[in-house]
């Protein structure tokens, strides 16, 4: 579908990847309605786009779910019309075993990565359907192609979040011209991995050597959905390990423990280099 002209929503817009795609998506013309519970980042958002006046900030908890279905009433009411979806948004889980999480702490993870996504997409879904063409974009993650130590519930979040979009593209397919794209990024230099790095005590420079850059990613990301893609991968690690467990899942498991579990399960993986 054509950027130029069309409006689209970009929750996560106050930092990281959602920043960069709202940016790349004014760039390209578009009108981008930023969303995020942090005001103050939306405004550093807005100082860094090309045409402040493509850009307006709504501050919104994509967990309230009263919020959520009166958001789209206000969009429409600022641009007459929405085109896309972009559900960005999503935290990451402090690098520790389920039994070491709090209920509390599973809960608020599968809000904002998943139900997050689908509320928003079931209010603003009626709009695009109306609209010549329109695109739903979710951004799930490498831990819904492979588990990653200590991330368990993040990934169940991400995977549930891939299933939806598939989903979904399933219930549209051949009924409308609303296409929807699930992207699984690997590692991102975000403030996230930023954090990721410190808790497993790597070094930030090997860390960022090895994450893809987001103003990168988000300009894949805006490409792919665009084009109306399904599925898409991205980054490096993605997509080895993408290929891996399609050759064999046990392979990709180990290698994935090798590679994160010596910062997760520290006595562990000690006990598995002696024996």
């Amino acid at each position: 579908m054509p950027i130029e002209g069309s409006v689209f929503v970009v929750t996560g817009a106050g930092n990281g990847i959602g920043r960069c795609v709202a940016v790349e998506l004014i760039d390209r013309g578009a009108i981008v309605v930023g969303a995020d519970r942090d005001e103050r980042a939306l405004a550093a958002t807005a100082a860094l786009v090309t045409d402040r006046a493509r850009f307006t900030a709504h501050p919104i908890d994509i967990c309230d779910r009263a919020a959520v279905a009166a958001f789209p009433g206000s969009v429409i009411a600022a641009h007459g019309h929405v085109d896309g979806l972009f559900n960005i948004a999503g935290i990451a889980q402090e690098l520790h075993p389920v039994a070491d999480l709090s209920d509390a702490r599973i809960e608020t993870l599968m809000q904002v990565n998943f139900f997050g996504a689908v509320w928003m997409t079931r209010a603003f879904l009626p709009h695009l359907l109306r609209r010549p063409r329109g695109v739903v974009m979710n951004t799930s993650s490498l831990s819904a192609i492979v588990p990653v130590p200590g991330s368990a519930v993040y990934g169940a979040s991400k995977a549930a979040l891939a299933l939806f979009g598939y989903g979904l593209a399933q219930d549209l397919r051949g009924r409308s011209n609303v296409t929807v794209t699930t992207v699984l990024p690997g590692s991102v230099w975000t403030d996230l991995v930023r954090e990721v790095a410190r808790q497993m005590g790597a070094p930030e420079w090997l860390a960022k050597g090895f994450s893809a850059q987001p103003a990168r990613v988000a300009r894949r990301m805006v490409d792919t959905t665009a084009c109306g893609r399904g599925r898409v991968v991205i980054g490096k690690d993605a997509r080895v390990y993408d290929a891996l467990r399609r050759l064999s899942t046990r392979l990709a498991d180990r290698l994935s423990y090798l590679q994160v579990g010596h910062g997760v399960y520290p006595e562990r993986t000690t006990t598995d280099r002696r024996t």
